[in-house]
């Protein structure tokens, strides 16, 4: 018994030693809407939009919680609670995401919960472990004539893909064919007449020429011609509309055009197509930094074992008046209440931050 409490003093004395050195991390809480919290965040959002491959992009929409992780000699760590929201950008289309259009409520939006961990080196900042959840507008909030999805191998949705791109092929002149890349999304909408349909969709050129060829199959996704089509009809099409990406695009820092850079890998509607791989509904942000590898993300952590140091803890001090400082030789008041003694106050963290969209 004698042993094991000399084991356990010695270990406090070793904690306190460490602490008192500075090994101990000590973890700050700086405001959601800072500087450095924003840039931690769109770097956080050009990392996940860079590695998802399918579907849309997203934009940031709130920071919840920033915690910044401190230890001497090491590059500091910024662990972060952020809210996205799809927006109507595919991942293929070169358009910045902050120039990108967030998916309205109205035609069912679909949020993702992040969890990052961020290292803060001289490099600059690197991603380390990230999690995501990503859901769509719950079913009370949907309201006549909304927009609902579908799943992806709807009947009437794919009979409107297939006539649309059909359709789009005997009226373009980029002397190419197009075959179906990936659907996007499929919705339908409650109309007068019945229900109307709509398809968003991922197109990729093939080695086709003419619109009557039967057997094309698709370009080297790294060097094929891309595209996206909206396509709306009910029993027949009504219209489609596609937009055909630039393999280059403009480089504002450079003022030089540069090579838009491709997926690593594509579904196609050929003989390596696999529709269950993400699902028969919307696209979800794919885990690609297993958050168990890093330990900063994980939902138990020793909150005893952290040292807080707020940002700024400033002193507050009471001007007195020269009417109040006693005399030298004035008798205390032995009823008059103990003084209160002067502490640091905490300024509490401004989080979350402030909703950039909805």
């Amino acid at each position: 018994m004698k042993l094991w409490a000399t084991t356990i003093a010695a270990l406090g004395l070793l904690a306190i030693g460490a602490w008192a050195q500075g090994v101990m991390p000590t973890f700050s809480f700086p405001p959601c809407d800072t500087p450095e919290a924003e840039a931690a965040a769109l770097a956080a959002q050009d990392f996940l939009n860079a590695q998802h491959t399918h579907g849309y992009k997203y934009a940031l929409n709130q920071i919840d919680k920033i915690k910044i992780i401190s230890k001497p000699g090491e590059a500091d760590t910024y662990l972060l609670e952020l809210d996205f929201l799809e927006t109507t950008c595919h991942v293929l289309d070169p358009t910045p995401v902050s120039q990108c259009p967030v998916r309205q409520k109205r035609f069912t939006a679909v949020e993702a919960d992040c969890d990052f961990a961020i290292s803060n080196t001289t490099q600059g900042l690197s991603i380390v472990a990230f999690k995501c959840k990503t859901e769509t507008e719950s079913a009370e909030d949907f309201c006549l004539g909304c927009h609902h999805l579908l799943p992806l191998n709807d009947t009437d949705g794919i009979q409107l893909i297939e006539a649309s791109l059909d359709d789009f092929n005997r009226n373009h002149t980029l002397n190419t064919k197009f075959a179906l890349f990936e659907i996007g999304r499929m919705t339908s909408q409650v109309v007068s007449g019945g229900n109307e349909y709509f398809a968003e969709y991922g197109i990729i050129g093939t080695n086709c020429t003419s619109p009557d060829d039967d057997i094309c199959i698709p370009q080297n996704h790294t060097f094929a011609i891309h595209g996206f089509c909206l396509a709306q009809g009910s029993t027949k099409l009504n219209k489609v509309d596609c937009n055909v990406f630039k393999t280059q695009v403009l480089d504002p820092a450079t003022n030089t055009t540069v090579r838009v850079q491709q997926l690593l890998h594509a579904h196609t509607s050929g003989p390596h197509h696999n529709p269950t791989i993400h699902g028969l509904k919307h696209h979800k942000l794919t885990t690609l930094h297993d958050p168990a590898a890093s330990g900063l993300l994980s939902a138990e952590s020793v909150e005893s074992a952290e040292l807080v140091v707020p940002k700024e803890a400033p002193v507050v001090k009471r001007e007195v008046a020269a009417s109040e400082v006693p005399a030298k030789d004035a008798m205390p008041d032995p009823t008059a209440a103990e003084p209160i003694p002067l502490r640091p106050v905490l300024i509490a963290p401004i989080c979350p931050g402030k909703k950039k969209h909805f």
